[in-house]
């Protein structure tokens, strides 16, 4: 009798067991399957961009609105009903001022010569516009692409009354790169627009050759500024050919038309020229820090080292410490500012490698925080 529901019993577990783990193959085919699905949406999605091509379109925030909208919310949860009635009191009696002073300006052109009166009313009419980019570089300057479309917008428009700033992070990279990026940003000096640019976290290297194009540079406290040098390297594994017994050939033209390659034979020769081809780079980098930064004593700040931002004051590499929100919203109380932005469409393989990414960022974030004790002393 015992054994027979002993018997029972493990053949009831048997069968629960065999549930379980068809459920769990269910489950894991179900997410392959998906899995297959998905990459082929994407690798489908793709195939289609890239045959038609993809094109942006400019977004503009009034950032006046936008800060207002803020302040309205904070004001609404923390004010008083008295205090409230009082401060939309002010503000009407300060609105009804200034409309006045409006009034009697364009009243006052209307009486000079109509060619005076044009040119005084156009500039006393409007406020001045300051429009702000965002520009955050990798070793490629990709985000080139959009600030060429966003400078070429804002010129449609801009006059030397307005201004532009420039929110730049970047820790440089390719010369050629960030000369085009660069030059973008001579088109808007070449109109006679001030350029005002705002380092937050860093400028170095190409970024600081960037940097450098402003009429106003301001830099946050513990930016990070300078690295004006430049930098060859690349692995060669041509010792580890040699030993395996593989050959490596280079048919060329041109005694330098390579010189370093990863698999070939370094020769001091083709060091020798590497070498100067850097130094000459170094001296083109060094003048137009120079040009741009006159007052700048270029040869103590030229040796690839990097300074926080109160140390590149010192060195009147930077004109102003404070942040970028600080410029932002002083610039709102004088004038309308308006962000600029390039928006590409995004893919479904955009947003899917983007969620990925933004999930690996967050755990290794949460590692090396978990990880690490200390990480500023």
């Amino acid at each position: 009798m015992q054994n027979a529901q002993t018997a029972s019993t493990t053949g009831e577990i048997r069968l629960e067991y065999l549930i379980q783990y068809g459920m769990f193959l269910a489950k894991a085919v179900t997410t392959v399957v998906a899995i297959v699905i998905v990459v082929g949406a994407i690798a489908a999605s793709g195939n289609r961009q890239r045959k038609t091509g993809r094109k942006g379109q400019i977004k503009v925030t009034h950032l006046n609105e936008h800060f207002g909208d803020m302040k309205d919310a904070l004001r609404y949860s923390v004010l008083a009903k008295d205090q409230l009635k009082q401060v939309h009191k002010d503000e009407k009696k300060k609105a009804k001022i200034e409309s006045k002073e409006q009034a009697k300006a364009d009243k006052e052109a209307a009486k000079k010569p109509d060619d005076v009166a044009d040119d005084a009313s156009s500039a006393k009419q409007r406020k001045k516009r300051v429009y702000v980019i965002n520009f955050t570089g990798n070793i490629s300057a990709d985000e080139v692409a959009s600030l060429r479309e966003e400078i070429t917008a804002i010129l449609t428009l801009a006059e030397p009354l307005d201004e532009v700033l420039l929110r730049l992070e970047s820790p440089g990279g390719m010369v050629h790169a960030y000369g085009l990026a660069s030059s973008q940003l001579l088109r808007i000096k070449s109109r006679q627009i001030p350029l005002t640019i705002c380092v937050d976290k860093v400028a170095a290297s190409g970024g600081y050759m960037m940097a450098c194009l402003a009429d106003r540079l301001v830099s946050a406290p513990f930016a990070i500024i300078g690295s004006i040098g430049v930098l060859v390297q690349l692995p060669n594994f041509h010792r580890v050919l040699k030993k395996n017994e593989v050959d490596y050939e280079i048919i060329s033209a041109g005694e330098f038309k390579r010189t370093l390659t990863q698999f070939g034979e370094i020769t001091q020769k083709g060091r020798d020229k590497v070498q100067e081809e850097v130094e000459t780079m170094h001296e083109i980098f060094k003048a137009w820090i120079k040009e741009h930064r006159p007052s700048v004593e270029i040869d103590k700040i030229a040796t690839g080292e990097t300074w926080v931002g109160t140390q590149a004051k010192e060195r009147y590499m930077v004109d102003e410490i404070k942040t970028s929100d600080d410029c932002i919203v002083g610039a709102c109380e004088e004038a309308d500012v308006y962000e600029v932005e390039y928006e590409l469409p995004k893919s479904l393989q955009d947003k899917i490698g983007g969620a990925f990414q933004g999930t690996a960022e967050k755990l290794f974030s949460n590692w090396i925080g978990k990880s690490t004790t200390n990480t500023f002393q």
